[in-house]
């Protein structure tokens, strides 16, 4: 009864979505992966044009890993990027250009765990595989009135199989969707809806009077600030970038060069100097910020400049379309337009 009850609602309120509906395994892949940690309307136009660009798993195995990460520009997370390129790469080459439709399978690939590996399963494939967001935790918790830490292992044990033993075997990817759009729409942190509620009438923690106090989360992180000063050095009508590592944060990225506690303009010249890079100047720009998941950025910004600006694999002298054309984080944004404006002005 409760599927049937909340498949009629999530028939009746679906939002219509580009990946609606969808079945191409490929394309559920690319869409589930977005939205990870990503609002809804903003994949939509990622979405559109990453599959323009990559149509297939074979496009998307053979093109350069800068390009991936051009088109994956803003939207944060680029991780998720990087694993996507590295899977598709796996699955043209060892896996006839197929998606496994198998749990186990999917997990296997990079950048697939738990959650993305029963959405695509569910969805793709129609195995009864529950897809474990933080939606599902919040509803399943509150429907079964779990008094536990949501982040304990043996907790997310009894909210699996409380999923697992509701889910309409039918229908297994909607069934996921509608518990995801309850989530999202109805079943709200902290100020439910419970009038709205499709399936109100089978759930505990509001027949307990608890659904406000449940889930019980766990304590959150607080996020480390780190100060930053971002060097802008510019020569020729050329500004400097220099490429991120392979691994760690903002991996394969490019940025301006900034040091921690770099704080005023001597710093970053001696900093500066260490990559064989003579600056002058240190013009103040201004601050911006950024948070990530568990760190947050508070940045100044220096102009400089310099007779010659190095180049090798890490350091790249461009010109005002070179600059549009590397990917860049979000964090890099406000420098990025400065020192545009700055390249412009002084063609």
């Amino acid at each position: 009864m409760f599927s049937k009850e909340l498949l009629a609602w999530h028939d009746a309120h679906a939002r219509d979505l580009p990946w609606r509906g969808e079945k191409a395994p490929y394309k559920i892949w690319i869409s589930e992966i977005m939205l990870q940690q990503t609002t809804t309307q903003t994949v939509k136009g990622y979405y559109a044009r990453f599959l323009a660009a990559f149509p297939t798993v074979q496009a998307l195995a053979e093109a350069p890993e800068q390009e991936v990460l051009k088109l994956w520009e803003g939207l944060g997370y680029y991780s998720r990027a990087r694993n996507l390129h590295r899977a598709a790469k796996v699955i043209a080459g060892d896996l006839s250009g197929r998606l496994p439709d198998t749990v186990e399978a999917l997990k296997k690939l990079p950048g697939i765990g738990d959650y993305t590996a029963g959405a695509i399963a569910s969805m793709a494939f129609d195995r009864p595989e529950l897809a474990m967001d933080g939606n599902l935790v919040r509803v399943l918790a509150r429907l079964t009135a779990e008094a536990g830490c949501v982040g304990e292992a043996a907790v997310k044990k009894r909210l699996r199989a409380a999923g697992a033993a509701l889910m309409d075997l039918d229908r297994p990817g909607d069934f996921n969707q509608a518990m995801m759009g309850l989530g999202r729409l109805v079943c709200l942190p902290g100020q439910p809806k419970c009038g709205a509620c499709p399936v109100a009438a089978h759930c505990a923690a509001r027949e307990r009077g608890l659904q406000r106090e449940l889930p019980l989360m766990p304590p959150k992180i607080e996020k480390k600030t780190e100060r930053r000063g971002v060097a802008l050095v510019f020569s020729g009508g050329r500004v400097l970038a220099r490429r991120r590592p392979d691994s760690g944060l903002l991996a394969g990225l490019w940025e301006f060069p900034n040091f921690q506690d770099a704080r005023d303009a001597a710093s970053l010249i001696e900093c500066l100097g260490e990559l064989g890079v003579t600056a002058r100047g240190g013009k103040r720009l201004g601050a911006a910020s950024h948070v990530f998941t568990h760190l947050v950025w508070k940045m100044e910004g220096f102009a400089f400049t310099a007779d010659a600006l190095p180049e090798n694999g890490d350091l790249r002298a461009v010109d005002a379309a070179g600059l549009d054309a590397l990917p860049m984080p979000t964090a890099m944004r406000a420098f990025r337009d400065m020192a545009n404006k700055m390249l412009k002005l002084n063609k």
